[in-house]
């Protein structure tokens, strides 16, 4: 993501003030910096966002796995700095979550949710992020709770209910991501679907993040803030 990053800023002409791996000089890329974008291993972040709140830079994370010791101190942060915190920054999949939730809301039970979601051979956890937030977004709309949600059918399962959501990962060959939200009624079904065909997307979503971050106050905001999606 660094890379795809510094590519994207590239053709948008922004500047990049640094770039920070293990041992790197953090308060030097600071210093020359406006804002920071964090996608990097969880244990990192809260030192790095400790080190934005004393310069007030604000923070775009993108990074993801964080213990609730590491959430609370990054949360802390949000006191003094405005920070972005998503898990996924592609404008179209935060979109997609957006109109999943409403259409949850207006459509009745009788139209079944059902989450399915396909990524490349070498994707180690199954369902993904993005298929997680899907999930979010229905219960959200539904008002379930999260028992309603299983993860694939095998056997005899008897009739499907209602009130339930059905997740479902694929894995294969080199696909990027792609995202299908059905809801199958009756006689009908309609399916809201999201196909990702360049990484360079999530380091776009990012930067424009970043470039909205700067107008905020304190505070911890996610990519539906930034798209305004309210």
């Amino acid at each position: 993501m660094g890379q795809a990053i510094a590519t994207a800023a590239q053709h948008k002409g922004i500047e990049i003030g640094g770039q920070v791996d293990q041992g790197d000089d953090l308060a030097t890329a600071l210093a020359s910096s406006d804002v920071v974008l964090d996608f990097s291993f969880h244990e990192a972040t809260a030192k790095l966002v400790d080190a934005c709140a004393a310069t007030g830079k604000p923070v775009i994370i993108g990074t993801t796995g964080h213990t609730e010791d590491e959430r609370s101190r990054i949360l802390k942060a949000t006191e003094t700095i405005p920070i972005v915190w998503a898990g996924n920054y592609s404008i179209g999949v935060n979109v997609l979550f957006y109109i999943t939730e409403m259409t949850a809301r207006k459509l009745d039970a009788s139209f079944h949710p059902e989450v399915i979601e396909a990524h490349h051979q070498f994707k180690a956890d199954a369902p993904s992020g993005t298929a997680q937030g899907l999930v979010e977004a229905l219960l959200s709309g539904r008002n379930w709770k999260r028992d309603r949600v299983i993860y694939g059918r095998e056997g005899i399962t008897g009739e499907r209910p209602d009130e339930q959501i059905g997740v479902h990962a694929v894995r294969g060959g080199g696909i990027i991501g792609d995202h299908t939200v059905l809801f199958a009624g009756e006689s009908e079904r309609l399916e809201l679907k999201h196909q990702a065909s360049d990484r360079q997307i999530f380091a776009n979503g990012a930067l424009h993040a970043a470039s909205w971050v700067l107008a905020q106050t304190p505070g911890l905001y996610s990519m539906r803030d930034v798209l305004g999606l309210t």
